[in-house]
């Protein structure tokens, strides 16, 4: 995919590490493994903006960021992997139409969250192998775009296996199709609906509604079957959860709504939440939503 070198000069216009970002700010998370992560790839940034040979220091000190937990990684503007911390066979090589299991090209999921002004950490999600073992695993990683003292521009990533799912996974997801309808108008939404596009990963699918409740892009990956109007859905005490987020979104451009479902992991239902996102494009109004699991206790 051509372009990658004109992406990235035109987005290290206006974000860096150190300037674009304004300071590191964690309150958005639930989860201290996410935390952790965050801090260490922006740790990491900062040393690369501040030091020319800071490549050589993170080549000779790979043990200090390849953890159990997590693991960092550089690209550079055109899809060349400069530094891997736990696949060292990767560096030197052209990554930039590598997909991942689902179909998934990584890289330019990588592009579209730097460019992501509804997400800051430039999230992504995908499955790809763990060393050592012969099946594909989840994975989450934030980025963070970077200039180097001798003016080398870098994108920094790190990586989580099997991560827990954020609501703020689930806000940039839903804010950022909102934001891609509220351009592009209707003609956004078979990007959006696209399975492998960076709106759908793991058990989270971002949906869309009319104020009717009439389906724009289901919730489901194929609904020719069934005739599905949201205002009916209801959860395990037949609540009308959807109909009840939509009334709320009367005063307000996003809500989140707990309900109560079933689940394969608990013989009693369990609380999920609901984000509902409302966009409006010319005369179209639509609500974009997505269900997630609520955070665990410690």
């Amino acid at each position: 995919m051509p372009g990658y070198a004109v992406l990235f000069f035109l987005l290290f216009q206006w974000v860096s590490c150190t300037g674009g970002n304004g300071g590191l700010d964690l309150s958005m998370y639930d989860y201290r493994d996410t935390k952790k992560l965050v801090r260490f790839v922006h740790d990491a940034a900062v040393l690369l903006e501040s030091d020319e040979n800071a490549l050589d220091s993170l080549r000779s000190d790979r043990d200090r960021y390849d953890k159990d937990d997590y693991y960092l990684y550089v690209y550079d503007t055109s899809g060349v992997n400069v530094f891997h911390a736990g696949m060292e066979f990767l560096e030197g090589r052209h990554l930039g139409d590598v997909v991942d299991v689902k179909g998934r090209n990584i890289f330019q999921l990588i592009l579209e969250a730097v460019a992501d002004s509804c997400n800051p950490h430039s999230w992504v999600h995908y499955s790809w192998w763990e060393p050592g073992n012969i099946f594909p695993v989840p994975k989450s990683s934030c980025h963070f775009l970077v200039t180097t003292p001798g003016g080398r521009n870098l994108v920094l990533g790190g990586g989580m296996n099997y991560p827990l799912e954020e609501r703020e996974f689930v806000r940039i997801a839903v804010d950022g199709a909102a934001a891609e309808f509220e351009k592009e108008g209707k003609p956004a939404l078979g990007h959006i609906g696209d399975p492998c596009s960076r709106f759908n990963f793991r058990d989270v699918r971002v949906f869309a509604a009319g104020p009717d409740g009439a389906v724009a892009i289901s919730p489901l990956m194929a609904d020719d079957l069934l005739q599905m109007n949201l205002l009916d859905v209801v959860d395990f005490t037949g609540t009308k959860y959807f109909a009840l987020a939509l009334e709320k979104l009367s005063s307000g451009d996003a809500v989140w709504q707990v309900f109560l479902a079933r689940t394969r992991f608990s013989r009693q239902p369990v609380k999920m939440g609901l984000y509902l996102k409302r966009a409006v494009s010319g005369d179209d109004t639509l609500f974009f939503g997505a269900v997630t699991n609520l955070p665990m206790p410690p």
